[in-house]
């Protein structure tokens, strides 16, 4: 892995579906170590911009670097994505989905999958398929907090779970979050939830970036919270 003192940096990524622009010339730099909240509503175009920096979808214009790296398997290698959609397999138990998962990552931490797992109250011995909505959103991030890859995706991670749930998951990245290793992006329209965990923010809207920049210095610029901010750029 070369040097690199950006964890991510996207120049100018645009991506068109058959009826929609989805991104119009997105550019950001992710410095390491920070957590970002990539904020918009829904069709802003944050699930299309994490899945091509994740490798899963090809942009049709525009460049990405990961560590320095271009697209490629070893880039792909960096990154733990977390998707909105639940991909879990619902026959499984907590456990054989840990296993399954460990067996793809050489980065996997069993030590630290287990301390998840009891800190995120799950039942190894569960089937997914009884699990609620919140519990999935639970196994999930363990997925991804397991791994030491430099650079985490987390996708609406908070998207119609329960408050008990929202609680745990932002307290679980509190915890295990490697602030010295790791960089986070974090795409949610939850903000309130999840407002103190960011280090710096970008708004994006119909596939445009119309705000970006350090919490606290947006915090002091306005004179407002990044949730009442974000409540009156997409009132």
């Amino acid at each position: 892995m070369r040097a690199s003192e950006q964890a991510l940096v996207v120049r100018d990524l645009r991506k068109r579906y058959p009826k929609v622009e989805a991104l119009k010339g997105v550019s950001i730099a992710l410095p390491k170590g920070e957590i970002w909240g990539l904020l918009g509503p829904n069709g802003s175009g944050k699930s299309t911009l994490l899945k091509c920096v994740a490798g899963l979808l090809q942009p049709d214009g525009g460049e990405i670097e990961v560590l320095g790296l271009p697209p490629s398997r070893e880039a792909k290698a960096e990154i733990a994505f977390v998707p909105e959609v639940d991909t879990l397999y619902r026959w499984m138990t907590v456990r054989q989905v840990l296993d399954f998962t460990a067996a793809f990552y050489q980065d996997w931490q069993e030590e630290t999958a287990g301390e998840l797992l009891e800190f995120m109250r799950l039942d190894p011995e569960a089937k997914v398929s009884s699990l609620s909505k919140g519990m999935r959103a639970r196994l999930k991030l363990i997925l991804a907090l397991a791994r030491t890859a430099p650079l985490i995706l987390l996708d609406e991670p908070f998207s119609g779970i329960d408050p008990s749930s929202r609680d745990r998951i932002v307290e679980g990245i509190i915890r295990q979050f490697k602030g010295e290793e790791q960089t986070m992006i974090i795409s949610t329209h939850a903000v309130g939830d999840t407002e103190q965990l960011f280090d710096a923010v970008v708004f994006l809207d119909e596939g445009t970036i119309n705000l970006q920049g350090n919490a606290e210095d947006l915090r002091t610029r306005w004179g407002k919270s990044i949730n009442d901010l974000f409540k009156e750029v997409f009132a």
